[in-house]
């Protein structure tokens, strides 16, 4: 039984396609991070020119990574037993999703590509993943 997984993923969701033995399971993850949102309020220094609500930002945008660390390691745990994973969409989150991918020593080595794509519908997506597992056999 081979498990070819295909993940199209940006920060808002993921779309996993799983193709197991011609059959295809699709999961879609919402990640529930917020997007960066400037920090409202703050406190000033007692100096003229010094920092300006710089601490609130820090700790909104160590938040927001911990929260896309979590939706990573949700996808990951979906994708274990597959023997090759393929990884596309539109921003940064497939190539953060690789790193943290290959962190993990099972699954080191499985994905066989990464692409670049825009928005796309869930037929869309489903039918790109079947085009890229057929192509590389």
């Amino acid at each position: 039984m081979k498990k070819q997984v295909g993940l199209w993923i940006d920060h808002e969701r993921a779309f996993i396609v799983s193709l197991v033995d011609g059959s295809e399971q699709i999961i879609i993850m919402p990640s529930d991070v917020e997007s960066h949102i400037k920090a409202l309020g703050g406190s000033r220094t007692a100096s003229p020119y010094g920092p300006q609500d710089i601490a609130a930002e820090k700790k909104l945008e160590r938040k927001r990574k911990q929260h896309l660390h979590k939706f990573y390691q949700k996808i990951i745990s979906t994708c274990k037993d597959a023997q090759q994973i393929f990884v596309f969409g539109p921003g940064a989150a497939k190539s953060e999703l690789e790193k943290e991918i290959n962190k993990l020593k099972e699954l080191h080595g499985k994905i066989v590509g990464i692409e670049s794509s825009d928005k796309m519908t869930e037929g869309q997506i489903i039918a790109r993943v079947k085009n890229y597992f057929k192509e590389k056999k």
